[in-house]
């Protein structure tokens, strides 16, 4: 494998407007490189070009413009060997829920080339390795939601692939069972050298998995970095303030008038809302700005504050939270 398991250069996606649908360019010119044998987090809002990124580099779709390579391969003229590199979990399910563990792996690895005594033993390994064996000869609809995810995986794997894109994982998993899928992951990471992809909405299994992140906007890449190196670009500490049925104007009125603040973001959404906010010093800003807040009459439940969280990088970047966009206003930016 190259040094880079994945390369991209100004990949653009323009999907053509139809009747009184105006063009939507899904990607504008994204970037991005990949190092092999890490694992490698996607985020960005709804719309932000993730999934048509994952879809491009799996060969599911054909960039307007722009290159990309997969394990050394040119996915537009080597898709067949791109393919072969990679394997692929979609956020629903993938395996027939009709027959058993065993029978889906074997089928898959099957589908993918393998000789059937090849398939029996590769499934029988992979069951062994997901914690599945003893449900082998179960039908999957008996199975869990995280076994089911497991097997997901394990599926996309037969075919002993040199990267792996997840998408959202562990969405609707317990914390049980999102716990287990994170230890497989970076189980596969470490122990089979193999280069994951992930996309997910929670800010902690990106922060706990993935070794360098890549935070996409209106189909651009915005920065990249590891956890911790994001965190640290965001000086001194986060403060957060949840909002009960705010009028988010007189939120930044009233918070304007507090020395130290910066990057400031209310969201206001219904009967929930957001004060976001860094500062220099926690201590001092938490008590004025519940003393702003309290002059206003506005009501608020609960304050923190904290060193920065991935949270905190995604806001400063982005502007407002993830799902839908609310009421925002950025602040002045550190």
């Amino acid at each position: 494998m190259p040094e880079n398991a994945i390369t991209a250069d100004d990949l653009v996606k323009v999907y053509p407007g139809r009747g009184r649908r105006p063009e939507v360019r899904a990607l504008d010119g994204l970037s991005l490189a990949v190092p092999a044998g890490r694992v490698f987090g996607l985020l960005g809002p709804n719309g932000a070009g993730k999934s048509t990124t994952t879809k491009i580099l799996t060969t599911l779709s054909r960039p307007t413009s722009g290159t990309a390579r997969v394990d050394g391969h040119d996915v537009l003229r080597e898709p067949d060997a791109g393919r072969a590199a990679i394997g692929y979990v979609s956020q629903g399910a993938s395996t027939d829920p009709i027959l058993t563990a065993s029978e889906n792996l074997q089928i898959a690895g099957r589908l993918r080339g393998l000789a059937a005594v090849d398939a029996r033993r590769r499934a029988a390994r992979l069951l062994d390795e997901f914690g599945l064996a003893e449900a082998s000869r179960r039908p999957v609809s008996t199975f869990s939601g995280g076994m089911r995810r497991r097997l997901d995986v394990a599926a996309a794997l037969v075919h002993r692939p040199r990267v792996l894109f997840l998408d959202e994982p562990t969405t609707g998993l317990d914390p049980e069972a999102r716990a287990a899928m994170w230890g497989e992951i970076r189980r596969l990471s470490a122990e089979e050298s193999l280069t994951v992809v992930l996309t997910t909405h929670y800010m902690e299994e990106a922060d706990r998995l993935a070794d360098a992140l890549l935070l996409v906007n209106r189909g651009r890449a915005v920065v990249q970095g590891t956890p911790a190196e994001l965190k640290a670009a965001l000086h001194g500490d986060s403060l957060r303030v949840t909002l009960i049925e705010p009028d988010a104007a007189a939120v930044r009125a009233a918070v304007s008038r507090v020395p130290g603040l910066r990057g400031v973001v209310v969201e206001a959404s219904g009967v929930d809302g957001l004060l976001a906010a860094r500062t220099d010093d926690a201590s001092a800003a938490v008590g004025a700005v519940i003393a702003a807040l309290d002059a206003a009459g506005i009501r608020y439940g609960q304050v923190a504050a904290s060193h920065p969280t991935l949270d905190d990088v995604y806001l400063h970047f982005v502007g407002h939270t993830f799902g839908e966009h609310a009421d925002t206003q950025e602040g002045i930016a550190a």
